[in-house]
């Protein structure tokens, strides 16, 4: 019995999972600058806000990239126990620790995301899918830990006749670390949005806001987000 040979991926293209935030907005950046044929892939899995998407999309039209943002909120009940997808949630405060911050635990999320875009990969012939897991995730994210990305790749390897590659560059690096990639990079961080909140200024108190603060403190920059008043007199 002859089995289907496996056909090579093409090394030169790339899939990003790309959110809008900072953290994917630099490896997007950082495979361009590897001279990669990127294709961007946003989700709707039914966030509290479609701000980080809209961010998304301007950016790639800017770049002339192609974007695909995959709706997928006929998911929604089974991962709406998160303050991430149900409004009806309180939003925790802080800096992230499990203790305060475990409520914006997505069920999956990340093996959702990749399952798909290592389809993705598959259906276009790109050898690579990127992610923005890193270091600071570590204390409460289990899908953005080094034993789940090394999974993830052997799974990848095997799942299909084309072997794809899960790249997370930043997986060992901080936030501070990757604005500081960024930064050298020339980036425009004003071209991102990280807030939980969905507001017309970033609220400056939700973990993702404290935590991106903080990145920008770390490097002695001044975020170019707009900030709600109390948190902006801050940052001067």
């Amino acid at each position: 019995m002859s089995s289907t040979p496996s056909v090579a991926a093409d090394s030169t293209t790339t899939v990003v999972i790309y959110s809008g935030g900072m953290d994917s907005y630099t490896v997007l950046h950082r495979a361009l600058r590897e001279g990669l044929n990127v294709h961007a892939l946003s989700f709707d899995y039914g966030q509290r806000h479609a701000r980080e998407l809209d961010t998304a999309r301007q950016v790639c039209n800017a770049l002339g990239l192609p974007h695909q943002v995959v709706d997928i909120r006929a998911i929604h009940g089974l991962i709406d126990n998160s303050a991430l997808t149900n409004p009806h949630q309180a939003m925790p405060q802080g800096d992230y620790a499990e203790n305060n911050l475990r409520s914006t635990v997505v069920p999956n999320r990340n093996m959702i995301l990749i399952s798909l875009a290592i389809a993705k990969a598959v259906n276009i012939g790109a050898g690579r899918v990127d992610y923005g897991a890193h270091g600071g995730d570590h204390i409460l994210y289990p899908d953005c830990r080094p034993e789940f990305v090394d999974a993830m790749n052997h799974v990848a390897g095997i799942a299909n006749f084309e072997p794809v590659k899960l790249h997370a560059p930043y997986l060992s690096a901080s936030k501070a670390d990757i604005l500081r990639d960024g930064l050298a990079m020339g980036l425009d961080y004003r071209h991102t949005w990280t807030c939980y909140e969905g507001r017309e200024q970033a609220c400056g108190v939700c973990g993702s806001c404290t935590e991106r603060l903080t990145a920008f403190a770390a490097n002695g920059v001044t975020d170019p987000l707009p900030y709600s008043a109390d948190v902006a007199a801050g940052q001067r």
